[in-house]
């Protein structure tokens, strides 16, 4: 075959940009349909595309690889407190994390790490595996996911806004969810107080802040807490325990609705009654807290626009946009029949 016989080199994003008089990486993201090129731009590279059939030859072959539409949604793993998985809270966000991700064309890689090497979730990005990450909680690796940040990997947290952030969260308003919980059980006349949780988390932390700021507002004393946590049997021995200390107890603010349900189970082994001598609150309305016995009263997550948020948070980073950014969502406080008396 002579030179003039060979078959014209195939053009890549390069020779694209130039053609355009634009980057690379706003070809990419102008093919990708995003919002962050302007619309005469993003028409023109498109355009371009088509003529030199770009689309067909580059980046329809990538597609079908299928590893730029999958997302990793990790779940970290704590040796120390050997969360279940079968958490009802964890059961609802990954639902909604994967009804999220299939409207929008996207398939999803469901990965369990160990939260002290939470660093080895970025190699399910580095060896191809994922376009990016979704994790389900920061815990106690605020320092592991900024420096993931900086290196650059894709992720977006559900979580708390922490001091320092380099890498973008999305969550309900813990502190005013904590706040809501007060309020109420003060306005019940309830003034001898539990809370159970572990405050070493940052969401947990900011329930209890939110909680106490209430309770001094009220008048009330602090209240009585345990550190625990999401596991239904350590928040049964840890209410047992509390009880035995506690015994005037007239309200107790669980971190979770997993904690709450526990904590109602041990005040029945007590002989106590749930609302009339004990209101319970949980947190995050799960789909069997309204299904409880009795219905419990609890704040609730926005787990469904929260599954929605993150995606479109993520995707948005995958498009170029890293700056770090703190989404809240709305939180607000459903009342049930584990503090309502009649």
């Amino acid at each position: 075959m002579n030179r003039k016989d060979k078959p014209p080199r195939r053009m890549q994003m390069a020779d694209l940009a130039r053609l355009a008089g634009v980057s690379s990486s706003t070809v990419s993201r102008a093919l990708a349909g995003s919002p962050l090129v302007n619309e005469a731009t993003r028409a023109r590279i498109q355009a371009l595309a088509r003529q030199f059939d770009y689309t067909v030859n580059s980046v329809a072959t990538h597609l079908r690889s299928g590893v730029p539409r999958t997302i990793a949604v990790v779940v970290p793993y704590e040796q120390a407190t050997r969360q279940s998985f079968a958490d009802p809270f964890l059961h609802g966000m990954v639902g909604s994390l994967a009804d999220a991700l299939t409207e929008r064309g996207y398939e999803m890689l469901l990965a369990r790490v160990d939260a002290e090497r939470l660093e080895g979730a970025a190699t399910l990005v580095a060896g191809g595996r994922a376009g990016g990450l979704i994790l389900i909680g920061q815990w106690h690796q605020h320092a592991t996911l900024n420096a993931l940040a900086q290196r650059g990997i894709p992720l977006v947290v559900w979580g708390a806004r922490m001091p320092g952030q380099r890498y973008s969260t999305v969550g309900g308003d813990n502190l005013l969810g904590g706040r809501l919980v007060g309020e109420h059980l003060l306005a019940l006349g309830r003034r001898r107080m539990i809370f159970l949780g572990d405050t070493s988390l940052p969401e947990v932390a900011l329930r209890h802040r939110g909680f106490c700021a209430a309770l001094r507002a009220g008048g009330a004393s602090a209240p009585a807490r345990a550190s625990v946590p999401f596991l239904a049997e350590r928040g049964r021995a840890a209410m047992l325990a509390l009880l035995d200390r506690h015994p005037d107890v007239d309200a107790v603010f669980a971190s979770s609705d997993l904690l709450a349900m526990a904590a109602i189970g041990a005040l029945r082994e007590r002989g106590r009654e749930v609302p009339g001598e004990v209101a319970v609150v949980g947190y995050d309305d799960v789909e069997l807290a309204a299904h409880f016995s009795p219905p419990l009263t609890t704040v609730r997550q926005p787990i469904q626009s929260g599954g929605e948020a993150l995606v479109e948070r993520l995707l948005t980073i995958l498009a170029g946009d890293s700056a770090p950014r703190a989404q809240l969502l709305e939180t607000r406080l459903i009342e049930r029949a584990s503090t309502r008396s009649s």
